[in-house]
């Protein structure tokens, strides 16, 4: 089949995009990505790329009234957290021929064929994925939700198309960096899917969208050069709170999560090692292309993440939480 992705970036996200990018064209013989470039820097350096098989769209090109009125409310996270669900929504409306699209965040990092997860989700029209919170974190479900929108697939049909309108609608009225009211950014939104809507259809493939916050959970091995959760091929895997600290030194993950140091290597040395090969053809046909390298997590910040995890969890220890509260208005 040929794949219809779309994801959105700045520069200072451009790195892990191309990554991204990269780990498509290894595991996916045919697809399409599109792109929304938040700045001009990105797009620039995108079209001298001239990327196969990518479609650029630049932010002033979808950016309306009712976008433009968000845009002042919010922070650039925010922004872009609203973004994800109006652009998958302008490109399914506007492009009839796109039979299904998935959004993807752009730092995740394909290890083995996106296939399993077309085949589970069959003839329903949307498909949506767990966080699938290891036990000592599942409280982060009253925080931000039982569904990541990491990867995120929606039928250009008549459910499809009315589930993304409406999610895309929501995120436009409200979409921030806080619990309110039931919802959490763009992903709260997702809980009452499969209640609502019979088409909607919750993964249950535990290789994708495997992350920090899920790692540590499962049987993993690796095969022959293919990395396996329990018997399923690793299919992606969610850099979040990924740092670059310079062209060859990462901090992997935030000091909020646990993650052994076998598992580290095993899964995030690929990426990094992709990373490191980017910056370098970066730097060889963009020169002038500015990115500032973070700082990363001083002793300070690590304890910081630490005390907020042995808070956050006293907190929502002692909250009731009814996903039934949860509606797209």
């Amino acid at each position: 089949m040929n794949y219809n992705f779309c994801t959105l970036f700045d520069k200072n996200y451009l790195f892990q995009g191309l990554a991204l990018y990269r780990s498509l064209v290894t595991h996916c013989p045919k697809f399409t990505l599109y792109i929304l470039c938040l700045d001009r820097e990105t797009f620039d350096v995108l079209e001298k790329l001239a990327l196969e098989n990518v479609r650029l769209t630049d932010l002033k090109d979808i950016e309306g009234p009712d976008l433009l009125m968000a845009k002042q409310t919010r922070s650039h996270g925010e922004y872009c957290w609203t973004l994800g669900s109006v652009y998958t929504h302008h490109l399914l409306k506007d492009n009839p021929a796109i039979e299904m699209i998935a959004y993807l965040d752009s730092d995740l990092y394909f290890y083995s064929s996106p296939q399993p997860i077309y085949d589970e989700m069959s003839k329903n029209s949307v498909l949506i994925m767990r966080h699938n919170y290891e036990k000592s974190l599942k409280y982060l479900e009253q925080k931000s939700g039982i569904y990541n929108v990491a990867m995120t697939i929606f039928k250009n049909d008549e459910l499809g198309l009315a589930v993304l309108e409406k999610w895309s609608q929501a995120c436009l009225k409200w979409c921030y960096n806080r619990l309110e009211n039931g919802k959490f950014g763009d992903q709260m939104y997702l809980d009452n899917w499969p209640d609502k809507y019979a088409g909607v259809w919750v993964l249950q493939n535990p290789a994708a969208d495997v992350a920090p916050w899920n790692i540590n959970q499962y049987k993993i091995i690796s095969d022959n050069g293919r990395i396996f959760i329990g018997d399923n091929p690793l299919i992606f895997y969610h850099m979040h709170t990924l740092k670059i600290l310079s062209p060859k030194a990462f901090q992997l993950h935030s000091s909020f999560y646990k993650i052994k140091p076998t598992l580290e290597h095993l899964i995030y040395t690929p990426y990094t090692t992709e990373l490191t090969n980017i910056i370098t053809q970066i730097k060889k046909i963009a020169p002038d292309f500015k990115f500032e390298f973070s700082l990363g997590e001083n002793l300070r910040a690590k304890l910081k993440q630490k005390f907020k995890r042995f808070l956050v969890a006293i907190y929502f220890s002692h909250k009731k939480y009814d996903h039934n509260e949860k509606q797209i208005t």
